[in-house]
């Protein structure tokens, strides 16, 4: 094959540093828009980015010629960047970032978790740690989880492959 091939579709969770809540409603659709173009810029096409003021969602299809750690490198520091200028001087992300693999069939569920972001902090009943959601402690299988199927189902841990929901 002379050419080279590739759909990877990526969801990723990042939050801003120390969860501080700098991503106040009155600017999200901005911070959403940019961090949307810089994965575009980077041959990263956005599928859906959200998020609350504490951390982000996107959902994209990750270039063929990055790595997830590079992509996720460069959106945060573009972005770190461009907020320190227009949301909040004391602008930072999070080190860490989860990146999940999605499936295409996944695409509208993921699509719609990241789209209700406030209705699911909302209805949530108690905070989350990103550790918790992420599937390193076992659920009680209720509708306060993030949605990840790793977290509902008290049989499994980890995140090999999931389902939002």
């Amino acid at each position: 094959m002379p050419q080279s091939l590739s759909r990877v579709l990526i969801h990723l969770v990042f939050s801003t540093k120390n969860r501080e809540p700098f991503i106040a409603p009155e600017s999200r659709e901005r911070v959403f828009t940019y961090l949307g173009g810089t994965l575009n810029a980077l041959d990263c096409p956005a599928i859906r980015v959200g998020g609350m003021a504490d951390h982000v969602h996107l959902l994209f299809v990750l270039s063929r010629t990055l790595s997830i750690s590079n992509a996720v490198e460069q959106v945060k520091k573009e972005s770190s960047k461009w907020a320190k200028e227009h949301v909040h001087p004391a602008f930072y992300w999070q080190n860490g970032y989860g990146s999940f693999s999605v499936s295409p069939s996944n695409v509208a569920a993921v699509r719609a978790y990241i789209e209700n972001q406030e209705e699911h902090h909302r209805v949530a009943r108690s905070k989350m740690s990103f550790a918790n959601c992420c599937g390193n402690m076992r659920s009680n299988g209720t509708s306060d989880t993030c949605g990840i199927e790793a977290c509902r189902d008290p049989g499994r841990r980890g995140f090999a492959p999931f389902a939002l929901g």
